[in-house]
């Protein structure tokens, strides 16, 4: 079954120049001229209006109107909202220049590793005796075999850089 209520619409303009749609009548205050739309009539179409009929209304919509919440300003020709679209930049400038920290971070970071691998590599090749601190806390010498091993990765790291 469809809902022919739903069909019932009436739309009106108010004297602030906004148009209203309800599914009731307007009000005896809203004049005949002003009903664009009731149950059972087409849309009625726009009267002709005079240059200072335009002139006055428009003035009294610029300082009459004020937009109620989900409804377009009809001061507004974009029909999109500035603050939102403010809101928005600043969003996604904000995004950008945390990236942009992150990124600088993450490269110094990089930096510092690549110059910890360098000396590290560069006191592996030195040839001097080795030392590490075992689970104990006890001191034990690096042999040949593991120094080798160690200057091989290291130097793949640096060669990374």
């Amino acid at each position: 079954m469809l809902a022919f209520s739903a069909a019932a619409q009436w739309i009106w303009m108010e004297k602030d120049g906004r148009k209203v749609y309800s599914d009731r009548a307007p009000g005896p205050e809203i004049p005949a001229k002003s009903i664009l739309k009731q149950p059972g009539k087409r849309a009625a179409a726009p009267e002709p209006v005079s240059a200072d009929d335009a002139a006055s209304s428009a003035a009294d919509a610029g300082t009459k109107a004020t937009a109620r919440p989900g409804t377009a300003n009809p001061l507004k020709p974009s029909g999109k909202d500035k603050e939102l679209e403010d809101k928005k930049k600043q969003a996604e400038a904000a995004e950008a220049s945390k990236t942009k920290a992150e990124q600088e971070k993450a490269t110094q970071a990089k930096a510092e590793n690549c110059e910890r691998a360098k000396r590290n590599l560069t006191t592996l090749k030195s040839g001097i005796r080795l030392q590490r601190t075992d689970a104990k806390g006890e001191r034990e010498f690096i042999g040949d075999q593991e120094r080798a091993a160690e200057t091989a990765r290291v130097e793949g790291v640096v060669a990374g850089c």
